[in-house]
């Protein structure tokens, strides 16, 4: 009788958190990173000293899930409501939570605004460099324009009342944080993306954390990747 075939293990491991392997999200590269707990690990030290337990989290920009699935399972939240653009990745991040069997994680395609309505966004074959904004190469080959929800980022906030932010919106940061009453928040985790957003725009940043009562974070931050809280 021939031994049985080893049984192949269905997740890469991370921090303790499974994600499921599924070549066309998790690439060699972020295979690798994800299994030497080097993935968003600047990300991952800024919000643990962040969230605490009995928080309601809003994240803007979820990515593969790995912040909304690092904070749920690290932290006794009491909920985390991610929100993100591309609609191509959406199901993985459902995976993700079901995964690691999370009651308290959801995910919304959807970008926050100053109104409801609907916006463009660009599906790339590399969907963690897909955006709302076309890139000089794009074809009809490699990039699908698709329409995505956009939410009353007001209401948004409103409606989730959370109290901890975390946002990685491509440079989106510097136009919608202005926007909103963040004076709800008792802390906030910001990539920033001065590249797009220029000192005007991490200016504004910065004001718009110190108008809701925020003060920078300095042991949370990590170049890019700033932090805020209220009292420390």
């Amino acid at each position: 009788m021939d031994a049985a075939e080893p049984t192949r293990d269905p997740f890469v491991m991370s921090k303790g958190m499974k994600f499921p392997k599924d070549g066309h999200f998790i690439t060699g590269q972020l295979r690798a990173a994800l299994r030497e707990n080097r993935y968003e690990a600047k990300e991952a030290q800024c919000v643990l000293k962040l969230v605490r337990d009995e928080d309601t989290v809003i994240e803007l920009g979820a990515g593969i899930g790995f912040m909304s699935t690092l904070i749920a399972t690290k932290r006794k939240i009491k909920a985390v409501h991610a929100f993100e653009a591309n609609p191509a990745l959406i199901p993985y991040i459902r995976s993700v939570h079901e995964a690691n069997e999370l009651e308290n994680a959801d995910v919304t395609n959807a970008i926050l605004g100053p109104r409801k309505g609907s916006a463009d966004f660009y599906v790339r074959q590399n969907l963690l460099s897909s955006s709302m904004e076309p890139l000089e190469g794009d074809t009809d080959e490699n990039t699908q324009k698709v329409k995505v929800d956009v939410l009353n980022a007001r209401q948004t906030f409103k409606s989730v009342d959370a109290n901890i932010l975390i946002a990685d919106i491509e440079g989106a940061e510097a136009t919608l944080l202005p926007q909103l009453d963040l004076t709800g928040l008792r802390g906030a985790m910001i990539e920033l993306h001065p590249q797009y957003i220029g000192p005007e725009g991490v200016n504004a940043v910065f004001k718009a954390m110190m108008d809701a009562g925020l003060a920078y974070y300095a042991r949370g931050s990590t170049h890019k990747v700033v932090c805020f809280r209220r009292a420390w």
